[in-house]
């Protein structure tokens, strides 16, 4: 499946450098060929240890990861929302991803401008806010007016998306984001023509100097507590740092890790966090051709993760064949696994976890 996230963000706060970065790293990736769609949008591999762990134990010919599709959107600037600079565009491809990355700036840097005058991360993330909300309460207006004139005919339905779209034109109203309301899932349906884009999941990246790797500045907590508000994550990363990293080999990168004191690079917990804002798991397929990592929504059943390898093995489901990363670590192979008894035979209901290793079987 497909899914996508737009790197957002007023001009110099490091979006662009951020995602160059992003897209470097994925081009540097052993196992995944990187591919530019457009200048400005990437394919970036999820990273995720659970590969090579099942890598070392199941000799195969590939090892594929799961992608994110990142998306360089156009800097943002006041009034967007009636046009200025590049609103239009900007707003355009806002409408097009399914989560957004909002990049603010969190260092102190006298040789880069500040289009705002200085560094404040509570006017950034607001004046971002205050546009997405006002192209909303535009959009809401206009789909309002069509659902009265609609439900003049005493259409259910119609009348149902009024009584939805005016708690949405409310909240707005109290600059809250569209999806700072508790909708069920017919309430969202009933507004999803409007794709709203305060409705979009977001995830702010504080990007940092290279002294605050650990996000402890006054700067970075004004945005966690911003973000906590809204039910919000932060992810903290230095962008020049993470751009030095995407452009070297794998030894230097870790001998510069090791210097930094840290594991891995910050963008591989930002693609991890942008995928589980998106609400997606994955699950594995294991074998001598390939092992290969499938994306999923969290909460799909055995069947619904056959359709992603095979739309026909949805429709010819019969069973799957599960076991864990853990008992593979543990009994070396399958067939220890089955010796074991840790390969476990589920049904069109089971319910498909995160990390589950797969064998699907199915009509042919």
């Amino acid at each position: 499946m497909s899914v996508s996230a737009g790197v957002v963000g007023l001009p110099n706060v490091g979006k662009s450098t951020i995602f160059n970065a992003l897209t470097e790293a994925g081009a540097d990736s052993a196992n995944y060929p990187f591919c530019t769609i457009d200048p400005n949008v990437g394919i970036v591999p999820v990273p995720d240890p659970r590969l090579d762990i099942i890598n070392a134990h199941i000799t195969t010919q590939e090892v594929i990861p799961t992608v994110v599709e990142i998306v360089d959107i156009a800097g943002l600037v006041k009034g967007a929302s009636e046009g200025e600079g590049l609103g239009n565009k900007f707003l355009a491809n806002i409408r097009e991803v399914d989560a957004i990355l909002h990049v603010v700036r969190c260092f102190e840097d006298s040789d880069v401008t500040h289009v705002e005058g200085g560094v404040d991360p509570a006017r950034d993330v607001d004046i971002i806010n205050t546009e997405l909300i006002l192209a909303d309460m535009q959009t809401v207006d206009k789909r309002l007016e069509k659902a009265k004139r609609a439900a003049k005919s005493q259409d259910k339905e119609e009348i149902a998306r009024v009584k939805v779209l005016e708690k949405v034109i409310e909240t707005l109203n109290e600059g809250l984001p569209a999806r700072s309301l508790e909708l069920n899932d017919n309430e969202r349906r009933l507004v999803h023509d409007c794709h709203l884009l305060t409705m979009k999941p977001v995830l702010y990246v504080a990007n940092v100097d290279e002294n605050d790797l650990e996000g402890q500045s006054e700067h970075v907590q004004t945005l966690r507590n911003l973000a906590e508000g809204e039910k919000s994550g932060v992810v903290v990363l230095c962008g020049s740092i993470e751009s030095e990293l995407a452009e070297l080999e794998d030894a230097e990168k870790r001998e510069m890790l090791e210097g930094l004191g840290i594991d891995e690079p910050a963008l591989n917990v930002l693609v991890r966090a942008a995928y589980k804002l998106l609400g997606l798991q994955s699950f594995f397929t294991a074998g001598e051709k390939e092992v290969r990592a499938w994306t999923i929504p969290v909460g799909a059943t055995a069947p619904q993760a056959a359709g992603v390898i095979h739309t026909d093995f949805e429709k010819r489901f019969i069973r799957a064949e599960v076991y864990t990363v853990d008992a593979l670590e543990e009994h070396g192979d399958e067939a220890g696994i089955r010796s074991a008894g840790k390969l476990r035979l589920e049904g069109k209901d089971y319910v498909v976890k995160d990390g589950d290793i797969m064998h699907i079987r199915h009509n042919a």
